[in-house]
């Protein structure tokens, strides 16, 4: 699983994909936090918070996240290297936790220069530290929840196809379904709890600086339930 995880990480930085992902979503989010005249506006919205930036980021995460994973798979069905890596000494799963991890810490990397945003609104607070360090950092924590699900979802498409821009609007499709859709059904459909199946439920509530154990399994579980469906698929495969 390592060699899988450093091949990603080096072929992520290798070329301009790790960096241009990482340039993106920081660019976006200072785009609509500090510049661009609106909701998401830090300076206009006059309160020390960063939830406009936690409500921003799953929205610009479910189309950066896809972009990341769509050729975790897909590349290597189209180039035919993938039989290849089936045949070495390696689990199924090992090679989709390699790939799995790989785009996690490549995202996770990309959120940690917006910890300025939280030194920025700490220094920009009257008085100054009037921030709620609790909701910021459970916010975090969650964001982390969701870059996980999203990266599970985007692993799992990119094995589908050899096509990238299928694997692309499939992963897309399927992080909007979970993120927000469970939510927009329980809306038109006027039926209690369906909504908690959806990450924005969940995130919503670690969000309010207490981390509940349901929240985390959770997360962990619609994780685990892509990385076991893409297992799946290569283990058809290696067979």
């Amino acid at each position: 699983m390592f060699a899988i995880l450093k091949k990603e990480i080096n072929s992520f930085f290798g070329s301009p994909i790790g960096y241009l992902a990482i340039a993106i979503f920081l660019v976006i989010n200072g785009l609509f936090l500090w510049l661009f005249k609106g909701d998401f506006n830090i300076l206009d919205y006059g309160f020390a918070d960063l939830s406009a930036f936690f409500l921003l980021a799953p929205w610009i995460l479910i189309f950066l996240i896809p972009a990341v994973t769509m050729r975790s798979f897909s590349d290597e069905k189209k180039q035919g290297t993938l039989e290849l890596i089936l045949t070495k000494p390696i689990s199924p799963l090992n090679i989709v936790l390699g790939k799995y991890f790989g785009a996690f810490v490549l995202i996770g990397i990309a959120l940690l220069p917006t910890l300025l945003y939280v030194y920025s609104i700490y220094e920009l607070g009257n008085p100054k530290g009037n921030l709620d360090i609790g909701s910021t950092l459970g916010s975090y924590f969650g964001l982390l929840f969701v870059v996980a699900s999203y990266t599970a979802i985007g692993i799992f498409s990119s094995s589908l196809t050899n096509n990238q821009i299928v694997a692309f609007i499939t992963a897309v499709f399927l992080c909007f379904i979970f993120y927000i859709g469970f939510e927009g059904f329980a809306d038109f459909m006027s039926i209690n709890g369906i909504e908690q199946l959806g990450m924005s439920y969940h995130f919503k509530s670690m969000s309010r600086g207490v981390i509940d154990t349901r929240d985390i399994i959770y997360f962990i579980s619609v994780s685990a339930f892509f990385i076991v469906l893409t297992k799946g698929i290569l283990s058809k495969i290696k067979s």
